[in-house]
């Protein structure tokens, strides 16, 4: 330290070391920079002061403002159960077939509906409501019950074939395999694929238009569109819910398949199902609500 000397260049002390003839400066740091490392030390000792900051042995220090991130994350949560809350209360005082009315709440609902599908239907009808084999597409316009807003909660609430539930939407076809002969049953398919475009007009076609005459148009109709008060599918279109090949519609009227669907009034509550009900309906299939009967509902798509 004996060798400190003042630089004649920089006019700064040097801190008496040298090597190789190279000297050190001691130049103080800028002032600014010392105070903002100043209120970087205070910034942090008010810190932990104020915060939990210091881990002990069984928890850390709590802070002296009373702040957690537990704390605050119930906050948050308890802001939304809130917000959530009106929009259920809402929800639950207006009729179904008038939700549409309130474009605000039917996009809550909608929303809501959403994420009630992702836990509860997906399973069956798929992320996107497309369905498959024996699971109906909800994007379509089919539908065995009707498709506006209170047919599809109608059918949510008492599912699809569920015992002990005399409102539950219920269709019946007998299985003709045990009624009519094999060749009656393949000149009936031709008549059926016919009704759709499938298959052309023929000898066997002109048969099971009589055999249909006689055994399916009392619940799908003498044009084969099917009649919703019986939850009879209509033939004519392109839409099969077991499949549209001559095998799958043969197999269908031998031995029909009879899909079910929970009753959701057993596991959800009525505000869930109601926005269920609104997410289906948006889907692109949904029906406008018209006032024709007493228990117009939903559900699936075709089958013969």
């Amino acid at each position: 330290m004996a060798n400190k000397r003042i630089d004649e260049a920089t006019q700064t002390e040097t801190v008496g070391h040298e090597w190789d003839g190279i000297e050190e400066l001691n130049t103080p740091l800028p002032r600014w920079w010392l105070w903002t490392f100043y209120a970087t030390i205070i910034f942090a000792i008010a810190y932990c002061v104020a915060y939990p900051a210091w881990p002990l042995v069984k928890q850390g220090t709590e802070g002296m403002l009373g702040w957690t991130s537990r704390g605050q994350l119930a906050k948050e949560m308890s802001a939304a159960d809130q917000a959530r809350t009106s929009v259920r209360e809402a929800l639950a005082r207006v009729p179904i077939e008038r939700l549409p009315e309130d474009g605000g709440l039917m996009r809550q609902a909608v929303a809501g509906g959403a994420a009630a599908f992702k836990v509860n239907c997906v399973q069956c009808h798929g992320a996107g409501a497309a369905g498959s084999k024996g699971f109906p597409n909800l994007n379509d316009d089919d539908w065995l019950w009707g498709g506006d807003l209170r047919a599809i909660e109608t059918t949510l609430v008492h599912g699809i074939r569920q015992p002990g539930d005399d409102q539950t939407r219920t269709s019946l076809m007998p299985s003709f395999g045990e009624i009519l002969e094999p060749g009656q049953i393949e000149d009936l398919t031709s008549y059926v694929l016919t009704l759709s475009g499938r298959e052309k007009p023929s000898a066997s076609a002109q048969r099971g238009a009589q055999l249909f005459a006689d055994n399916c148009t009392v619940c799908h109709g003498a044009d084969g569109k099917g009649l919703r008060e019986f939850g009879a599918p209509n033939l004519a279109d392109a839409i099969w819910l077991y499949g549209g090949t001559r095998e799958a519609v043969a197999s269908q009227i031998r031995n029909p398949h009879m899909g079910v669907m929970p009753a959701w009034n057993a596991r959800l509550d009525p505000v869930t199902i109601k926005m269920l009900a609104a997410y289906v309906h948006s889907l692109g299939g949904g029906e406008d609500f018209v006032e024709v009967a007493e228990n117009p509902a939903v559900e699936v798509d075709e089958q013969p």
